[in-house]
């Protein structure tokens, strides 16, 4: 083997082309990788403020506010916080038009009285800007309005959706419906990130925990988690995550092919070298790793420079979000990117591994040499 290293060590091959084929791979692969995991953060990010990660909710409403077991579901592993929450489908009127619209009500400070964050397409649609008021009309048994007034706007993931989720005081909506202080339609949990995978655990958790401590005059609280709420953002989530696959199996082929044909223009170049060091005893398998040693140096500095050209393009996309998108479409209006440095060290490696068993292909070459047709004795 240090033979090997040695004979690899003096062959010169630039390899540039291949090299360039590797990178550009190696920086199609990060960047799926690393915008896949950008959507799927943001995605979730965003629901998780505006929803929470589980909404509790008993069998009619209201619940109580801080049930006998409410410490308990706190010190449950993975919960941030618990707020409660009021929702009731209202009617936005504007000056020209008109908007269906999911009031939110959550606990705000008594200043904010008849305050409203509302949506950025909301605002575009009506025509509403801080500081303006606007006239909500709730329809039940009898329709009841509420005029609001504008303290802020906010980028809604559920826009695309055509869902806009306006968000006023828990006491406003208290009133509304003529509960008591301590009364909510629901209690939405916030969990950590390290815990977003295992909601519906969780949620399990915090049903078990309502079933065996509540009184008699309490409600059994059921959890419903995010993903079970809006499956149609997830399904899309999960499609991406397919298409990032399939492009990484794809660049994976590509570089492996594009080390295919490098390799051979190596070994062509180098034919008479086969021959000279078969013909001094040395085996197929020794003249393989030769080769193997300066392809697999190849495919590393590519795989170098384009993981740092892919992190370079994320870490000035994370800051500047260059690249927008229309929200309609993607839920959030800029190319998201979040770099997972594990799961990219991952698939670097897996991708190292499948190239390199690829380029065992054109080394089967090396055993068709035939030293006394190579080897030209002067």
């Amino acid at each position: 083997m240090r033979a090997a290293a040695f004979i690899a060590r003096k062959l010169r091959f630039s390899g540039r082309l291949a090299m360039v084929a590797t990178a550009l791979s190696f920086f199609v692969i990060v960047l799926s990788l690393a915008v896949s995991a950008g959507f799927r953060h943001e995605i979730r990010k965003g629901i998780s403020d505006i929803s929470g990660d589980i909404s509790l909710t008993g069998s009619s409403e209201p619940i109580e506010i801080r049930p006998s077991y409410y410490a308990k579901m706190e010190k449950i592993n993975g919960i941030e916080s618990i707020t409660p929450a009021i929702w009731k489908p209202g009617i936005v009127k504007g000056d020209g038009d008109i908007c269906g619209v999911m009031v939110k009500g959550v606990p705000m400070p008594d200043s904010c009285s008849l305050q409203a964050s509302i949506p950025l397409t909301l605002s575009r649609r009506m025509g509403l800007s801080k500081g303006d008021k606007f006239t909500t009309y709730f329809i039940e048994d009898k329709i009841k309005a509420r005029r609001f007034t504008v303290s802020s706007t906010y980028e809604g993931i559920m826009d695309g959706d055509g869902t806009m989720i306006v968000v006023v005081p828990l006491s406003d909506m208290q009133r509304l419906c003529g509960w008591e202080s301590g009364q909510a339609g629901a209690l939405e949990v916030k969990l950590s990130p390290s815990m977003a995978g295992a909601a519906q655990v969780v949620s399990d958790q915090l049903y078990l925990t309502s079933v065996s401590n509540h009184l008699e005059d309490e409600d059994i609280l059921h959890g419903e988690t995010v993903r079970r709420r809006y499956p149609q953002l997830f399904d899309w989530l999960d499609l991406i995550d397919f298409n990032v696959l399939a492009i990484i199996l794809l660049m994976t082929i590509v570089a492996g092919f594009n080390m295919i044909s490098g390799l051979l223009i190596l070994l062509f170049r180098n034919i008479s070298t086969i021959g000279t060091l078969k013909s001094v005893g040395m085996s197929n398998k020794s003249i393989a790793s030769v080769f193997m040693r300066i392809a697999s140096r190849i495919v590393f500095a590519g795989m170098l420079i384009g993981n740092g050209a892919a992190l370079l393009f994320c870490m000035i996309q994370g800051t500047t979000h260059l690249i927008k998108l229309n929200p309609v479409n993607y839920f959030v209006s800029f190319v998201p990117v979040h770099v997972n440095i594990p799961l990219i060290l991952a698939v670097d490696a897996a991708a190292f591994g499948i190239i390199l068993l690829l380029m065992l292909i054109p080394s089967l070459f090396i055993s068709k040499v035939d030293p006394a047709q190579t080897v030209k004795v002067k």
